[in-house]
């Protein structure tokens, strides 16, 4: 039977082996056939070497752009309603469909002659003090319409003044100068460049991103904390010179006098007359807080006394009569030589405190005139403050009795000294 099988199996190999001989060459390979899964990774190889950094990319921009203060009121609306009364917002006021600006505390009615309001573009000030006028094209009035050249044409409006008895009325600013332009933006916008013209207009020099000194003239444009406001903070600024870009006038330390009074936005070098200089503007006031607007409300128009650092003069006054009436430390201390709009120089007062404060018991006058090096004659305004403008303002403006040189100095001298018992 065993051989029987392995006959059979021989026979086969034979027949194996002769079909092989038979066979014809190789075909083509067929098309490759899809890829399988991928195996298991592999262990990983030793690091390569780190090659040279690359160059810097570039930064990302963090300019951020001015959104204005109603953006700001969204978040800060009780600040915002405390600042929109002061005098802040109201330095540049646009007229919109020909109706004047609607002030906090104050009124416009009347315009220039020969003007009406679809014909004013903006109105600068009239907020507390006085009221300018812009025409559609940008310029300052300054004469009637198509006309140039009247230096009597009245075209600043002065609001009342109760304490010098003066109603409002009309006086002269730059009268008749033909095309006066608005170059003032600096101070009395926010967002301020002084290249090119708003709106295209010829007589606005400078652009700006808001009309008055909105929240962003002092904090820095918002466009990057209304969209984080933890990641971006605002500035809060405490130091005297964001204030003193604005309130003083030109540059250094010079006080400028005119018409027998300091001009007005003089605080700054007026405040660097006396050691007060070391102080900051926000030690007294409140930034959001105008003096006008806690005057109205009765409240104080600072947040520091004079009292709280001047404690033992303020405890004593030589004089039974200032004593019983109670006046103010900035009564003698600060009293109004500087001129916005009103002054008389026969009651020694205008319309604005200064901030040097200290009197000079022996001097009598403010103001002294000399030659300026091209040989003109100027006045100067004396570092502290003489009995005239101390004293005078109520002793011979019909408020107080009359007083001589003498009897002035005779109190002045040791004021606040008390006596020995």
């Amino acid at each position: 039977m065993f051989r029987r099988e392995l006959v059979i199996l021989l026979i086969l190999l034979s027949f194996a082996i002769v079909l092989s001989a038979c066979a014809g060459p190789a075909g083509p390979p067929g098309p490759v056939g899809p890829a399988g899964p991928p195996g298991p990774e592999g262990p990983q190889g030793p690091p390569g070497k780190q090659g040279p950094p690359g160059p810097p990319g570039e930064a990302a921009s963090t300019a951020a752009s001015y959104v204005g203060d109603n953006a700001c009121a969204a978040c800060h609306q009780e600040l915002y309603t405390l600042y929109s009364q002061s005098g802040h917002p109201w330095q540049l006021n646009k007229v919109v469909d020909g109706q004047p600006p609607q002030y906090p505390f104050t009124s416009l009615e009347e315009l220039p002659q020969g003007w009406s309001w679809d014909e004013i573009l903006y109105v600068v000030g009239g907020y507390n003090w006085k009221a300018r006028f812009v025409n559609q094209q940008g310029y300052i009035i300054t004469d009637e319409p198509g006309n140039s050249g009247n230096s009597d044409y009245l075209n600043q409006w002065n609001l009342a003044n109760e304490g010098l008895n003066q109603a409002a009325g009309w006086t002269t600013y730059q009268s008749g100068v033909e095309n006066l332009p608005y170059d003032c933006g600096g101070c009395h916008t926010t967002g301020y460049s002084p290249n090119g013209n708003q709106d295209n207009l010829p007589g606005l020099v400078g652009t700006w991103a808001q009309e008055g000194v909105r929240c962003e003239a002092c904090h820095g444009p918002g466009g990057l904390h209304i969209t984080n406001p933890a990641g971006f903070a605002m500035r809060v600024e405490r130091d005297a010179e964001l204030c003193t870009a604005c309130h003083r006038s030109g540059a250094g330390e010079a006080v400028i006098v005119k018409d027998g009074f300091i001009e007005h936005h003089e605080q700054y070098q007026d405040l660097t007359q006396g050691k007060h200089q070391t102080l900051e503007c926000v030690d007294c006031h409140d930034p959001h807080r105008g003096v006008v607007q806690l005057r109205q409300a009765g409240a104080a128009t600072t947040r520091t006394r004079c009292a709280d650092c001047h404690w033992q003069q303020a405890a004593y006054q030589n004089n039974a009569v200032h004593r019983n009436m109670g006046f103010a430390c900035s009564e003698c201390h600060m009293p109004r030589i500087i001129k916005s709009a009103w002054g008389d120089a026969e009651k020694f007062t205008a319309d604005i405190r200064t901030h040097r404060m200290a009197i000079n018991p022996f001097q009598i006058e403010q103001f002294e005139t000399i030659t300026d090096p091209s040989g003109a004659e100027v006045q100067v305004a004396l570092p502290e403050i003489g009995l005239n403008s101390a004293c005078r303002h109520c002793h011979g403006a019909g408020l107080g009795m009359p007083k001589t040189d003498e009897e002035l100095i005779n109190v002045a001298v040791g004021y606040h000294n008390r006596p020995s018992p």
